[in-house]
């Protein structure tokens, strides 16, 4: 049985991604450092078996790299990283220690596992890196343009694993995919938070006017994309996981508001209400994933109408959730500078 080490896996994507690999028959060692949007609940369906353990350790600590060589993965997904934009813009410098110091000591750890034992890195990273694309779809040779320090600190990231690549010949592979959905989200995010909103008969908060075009992917699509980059990927490459599906802010929420009325009663108070834009909001993203769909055969297989019944009815079913949650990082809001 192969040994998967995954970085953040208490989070949103990560836990989803032992999830499937579990149901795949791989052991997985879940390294997480616990931050605000770490969450237990969101492996308390495997917590207990015996191809799960869970490991406390920041990927900046000396620490991590004596488990990379414990355990000897056949490969590490990497998606310990900071990566709300609104916090970014409050305090970047957390998003430099996570996302690029704290990449650079994992692939030090990494170049020294792989000087012994034949394993390969795939490091997640994001379409945000490419800036404002108000037309046509970035493909994989697009320029990197961030516009947020969150997107800076990933695009800082991807340069730095690609730098190991051509220089310590370590078997990497970069990814950067669209914007997320699905269960175990932190509301935070636009769709959990509008979401809680509903549930909890209170206002929806749209940026400016709600016109910020994003390419939508389900999470499980996300992480079927990953394993099978990490099986047929070639190492050395970068592939973009996308949807080809793009809704902007208002549509979103608006088919939202849609499938929820059709399993709850919606409040007096739930409806759209236009806040104050972030500073530097990108207007669109838009990635060409033509590349793994191609290459890997790989194609997304849960449209959004379906993906959205899903998310909703998880948040719904699932109110403990939200228990282990501050409620100040559902509330606050941030990167109002």
């Amino acid at each position: 049985m192969k040994k998967i080490i995954v970085t953040g896996g208490l989070g949103f994507i990560g836990s989803n991604l032992i999830e499937l690999l579990l149901k795949k028959n791989f052991k997985v060692i879940n390294v997480d450092k616990v931050t605000y949007s770490s969450n237990f609940y969101n492996i308390k369906e495997f917590k207990n078996s015996k191809n799960y353990k869970f490991i406390k350790c920041d990927i900046k600590e000396p620490k991590f790299r004596k488990i990379l060589l414990k355990f000897k993965p056949s490969c590490l997904f990497n998606l310990a990283a900071e990566t709300h934009v609104d916090r970014s813009i409050d305090n970047p410098e957390s998003f430099i220690e996570s996302n690029i110091v704290g990449v650079y000591n994992l692939l030090e750890g990494f170049k020294d596992l792989t000087k012994k034992y034949k394993s390969k890195l795939i490091h997640i990273s994001t379409d945000e890196v490419y800036g404002d694309v108000l037309s046509g779809r970035s493909s994989e040779s697009y320029a990197y343009q961030p516009s947020s320090p969150y997107a800076a600190s990933k695009a800082a990231s991807d340069h730095l694993v690609s730098s190991y690549i051509k220089t310590y010949k370590i078997a990497a592979i970069v990814t950067n995919c669209s914007n997320n959905y699905g269960p175990k989200q932190h509301p935070e995010k636009l769709i959990p938070k509008l979401i809680y909103n509903i549930l909890n008969n209170k206002s929806l908060p749209i940026y400016g006017k709600g016109k910020n075009s994003r390419e939508w992917i389900y999470v499980k699509d996300h992480c079927e994309a990953l394993i099978k980059i990490y099986k047929k990927g070639k190492v050395g490459e970068f592939y973009n996981i996308g949807s080809n599906k793009n809704l902007n802010n208002l549509e979103v929420c608006n088919k939202l508001i849609s499938e929820s009325k059709k399993i709850v009663s919606l409040g007096k108070n739930v409806k759209i209400n236009f806040v104050k834009d972030r500073p530097g909001h990108d207007i669109r993203y838009a990635l060409n994933s033509n590349k793994i769909k191609k290459e890997l055969n790989w194609k997304p297989k849960i449209t959004f109408s379906e993906g959205i019944k899903l998310t909703f009815n998880w948040y719904n079913n699932n109110k403990k959730y939200y228990n282990s949650l501050s409620k100040k990082d559902i509330h606050k809001r941030l990167g109002n500078k």
